[in-house]
């Protein structure tokens, strides 16, 4: 009986040992928390799962993210066969807002010196949590509380510090590395990812030993699709583009034909469509943009002296603050962009309409008023009613001297609609 004890422990022993000297998958992670970055991580767990590895180290460096995105990645690092470490790195890096989440979801969350972790909490478009309305305040109060619950839950599956994980969402604490040491919200601090490896060489795992330092590792990368989008996961270069693509159709409505506008203008507006599937766009937000720019290209043809072109620019920047649905200011519509995108269509509408009210104001340069005096020769005889040719242009005319024959010269001394009235210059 004592033999078959022995013997089962070896077994036991021998088949943790297998299953901990896996590979090491590698992904990294140093951008918005979204759609494209939540893909790579469910598709690295899959590939981890399948090669049976023995260890996946996410490399973490994120300003935070989506709710959903943060929520779909927490759930696959629970439901993931192979142990997961967050490494929160390199030195200056920092895992905010969704990033705060992630890392405590891991079997094993470690942070590189001079790194900082939590500030967690919901803010309003304007960067806010509080003031505004009764009903904006309380759908920030129970977005609020929401998180706090998800961040209690995770804290309480992983065995880390409740009350800190609490007061990261409810009163945005944030903590560098030795303080989250020292307060039980990770589990160790590394130099880089070789101090990492060796430090968890042996550690237990959901009773699976790790053997870490002489492991091999693969780099898992985004695909070329991943790449495409997660560059268009960015809402600054959406809007961007967005804004040239009707820059480019508003061209092309005033040059007819198929040319460089339609062309251009298309592209840019497909591919900001494009990332607007990755990113929650509002209708609202989407519609003013559009008013905005159709308001200030209507002034340039009515005469409201700047009226439409005001109500355009605040149309426009209001839909442009309110273009993407995002919980994080941090991770929408820099102030930069915004700044350069409002006030470069505003530089141009008024030099549009500036133009225009020049042109109002001038002085006719054609027309039959201005032909009084000019001289010009008969094309079809006048009896008195014919047609004379001046300035490269053929005019209706009537003679006040009776008939004059064709190739006479003739000067113009008034005029009536859209006929001039001569006589003939006599040599």
């Amino acid at each position: 009986m004592r033999a078959w004890s022995i013997a089962f422990c070896l077994l036991l022993a021998t088949s943790i040992c297998v299953f901990g000297r896996g590979e090491i998958f590698r992904v990294q992670l140093d951008d918005s928390i979204n759609p494209i970055s939540r893909d790579l991580i469910r598709r690295t767990l899959r590939e981890a799962d399948s090669a049976e590895a023995g260890l996946v180290l996410i490399e973490l460096d994120t300003p935070g993210g989506l709710d959903a995105s943060t929520r779909d990645i927490v759930a696959a690092l629970f439901a993931s066969d192979t142990p997961v470490v967050v490494y929160v790195s390199p030195s200056g890096a920092r895992a905010a807002s969704a990033g705060t989440f992630i890392t405590m979801a891991a079997d094993i969350a470690a942070m590189a010196p001079g790194t900082n972790i939590g500030a967690a909490h919901p803010v309003s478009l304007t960067g806010g949590s509080n003031g505004g309305d009764t009903e904006a305040s309380t759908s920030m109060e129970k977005a609020a509380n929401d998180a706090a619950a998800f961040a209690r839950s995770i804290a309480e599956r992983r065995n880390r510090n409740i009350a800190w994980a609490e007061s990261a969402v409810l009163d945005s604490s944030s903590i560098s590395a030795s303080e989250a040491m020292a307060l039980g919200v990770i589990d160790l601090i590394a130099e880089d990812v070789a101090s990492l490896l060796a430090a968890i060489d042996g550690r237990r795992v959901r009773n699976v030993v790790l053997r870490t330092a002489a492991s091999p590792q693969r780099l898992i990368r985004p695909n070329l699709r991943e790449r495409v989008l997660s560059l268009l996961a960015n809402p600054n270069l959406v809007y961007v583009l967005f804004i040239l693509g009707l820059y480019g159709l508003i061209y092309e409505f005033f040059q007819p034909g198929i040319g460089f506008g339609l062309a251009a203008g298309g592209v840019c507006l497909l591919l900001a469509l494009f990332g607007m599937q990755v990113l929650p766009v509002s209708i609202t937000g989407l519609l003013l943009v559009v008013f905005g720019m159709g308001l200030m290209v209507l002034d340039a043809f009515t005469p409201t002296n700047g009226i439409l072109t005001a109500g355009g620019i605040i149309a426009l920047l209001i839909g442009s603050l309110t273009l993407f649905d995002l919980p994080d200011r941090s991770i929408g519509i820099s102030l930069g962009t915004l700044v350069a995108v409002i006030g470069i269509s505003t530089a141009f509408s008024v030099f549009v309409l500036s133009k225009g009210l020049m042109i109002q104001r001038k002085a006719a340069a054609t027309g039959s008023s201005q032909l009084i005096g000019a001289i010009g020769v008969v094309r079809r005889e006048l009896c008195p009613d014919g047609t004379i040719a001046i300035r490269g242009e053929y005019w209706n005319a009537h003679s006040v001297e009776g008939e004059i024959p064709e190739g006479a010269r003739v000067r113009v001394i008034a005029s009536e609609r859209r006929t001039l009235i001569v006589k003939r210059i006599h040599a």
